[in-house]
């Protein structure tokens, strides 16, 4: 019986890494797929000794050739952070629209099962709390976050289109806010920002009064809820997040008291169109995959701590990444 082949796209991503290693674990050859326009070769570099393992540099956006059998594919390539998506929004439309065109066309043409990296941003700024699968969402398709939410909402249309006109075997996942080691630094999300500032001995950044809210997951708990989605028989979108809410103000605060910081927290005008709250419903998680969140704040966040701690001083004050509008 020869090894199940996997293709992941954003495989030098935050999660795209961690699902490499996660299949590498669990007996698969992985062939990774990258265009590294947001995603870092640091992520994925202790896998390129590996047999089990290799790299395609690639864009998705355009014709993907892969040869050989795919047993299944896992679509994570995309921008993920606001502070990319708003200076590369065509790049971050084309990957959600043609990019998992293309990953839809090549599923059908393997026969392979392909999983899509939808997000909790496919509800918008929610009228609904906690947020279910069946809330239709509240998106501004011409804001600026609209380059992202609808990329993302149109990725589940055609995923959807390929299962139910053409018979090709897919699954969608709902991702909520997750953290972990191999997050950037400087990638302008709440928890990265919290953390990079307290190691650099700033004061924290919280945008608005803080009292809009998020859940935070652990990515060892995302990955273990997106494998086992993938190995099930359910064809609609699952949340997988943490249900556990907190507002940003006690976010701030909790970093602090970690990382035993005595910067002060300072308040900035909200965002346009940044969602208020954000909690999961995983009802559908916990009854079709029997999947829950395991790792607790504290522990997540000391783990996480550590990692970008253990990082070299210089990626403490690394700027954000730029992008030059010819590419």
């Amino acid at each position: 019986m020869s090894q199940k082949r996997v293709l992941i796209t954003g495989a030098a991503g935050f999660l795209g890494s961690h699902l490499c290693d996660r299949f590498i674990k669990e007996g698969y050859k992985v062939v990774g797929m990258d265009n590294l326009i947001t995603g870092d070769l640091r992520n994925i570099e202790h896998l390129f000794k590996l047999e089990e393992f290799e790299f395609y540099h690639h864009d998705v956006s355009k014709f993907i050739h892969v040869p050989g059998p795919i047993d299944y594919i896992l679509h994570f390539a995309s921008p993920a952070s606001p502070i990319d998506y708003l200076k590369i929004p065509i790049q971050t439309l084309k990957v959600g629209a043609l990019g998992t065109h293309n990953c839809l066309g090549l599923a059908k043409a393997k026969g392979a099962r392909m999983l899509v990296a939808s997000t909790s941003e496919v509800y918008g700024d929610p009228m609904v709390h906690p947020q279910t699968e069946e809330y239709w969402g509240n998106v501004n398709p011409v804001g600026p976050r609209g380059v992202y939410d609808e990329a993302k909402r149109f990725m589940e249309s055609i995923t959807r289109a390929y299962y139910t006109f053409h018979g090709v075997e897919t699954r969608i996942v709902r991702i909520f806010n997750t953290y972990g080691p191999r997050m950037r630094l400087n990638d302008g999300r709440a928890l990265p920002a919290f953390i990079g500032q307290a190691l650099r001995g700033e004061d924290l950044t919280v945008f608005g009064d803080g009292s809009q809210t998020r859940s935070f997951c652990y990515v060892d708990d995302l990955i273990e809820g997106i494998y086992r989605l993938l190995m099930s028989d359910y064809t609609m979108p699952v949340n997988i997040g943490n249900p556990h809410e907190i507002t940003l103000k006690d976010f701030a605060e909790e970093v602090l008291k970690l990382t035993g910081s005595s910067v002060k927290i300072v308040y900035k005008p909200l965002p346009v169109d940044d969602p208020k709250q954000r909690k999961p419903d995983i009802s559908k998680a916990k009854s079709i995959l029997g999947w829950e969140p395991k790792v607790d704040r504290a522990e997540g966040l000391k783990k996480t701590y550590d990692y970008f701690k253990s990082l070299p001083k210089e990626e403490w004050s690394k700027q954000p990444k730029e992008f030059y509008s010819g590419k």
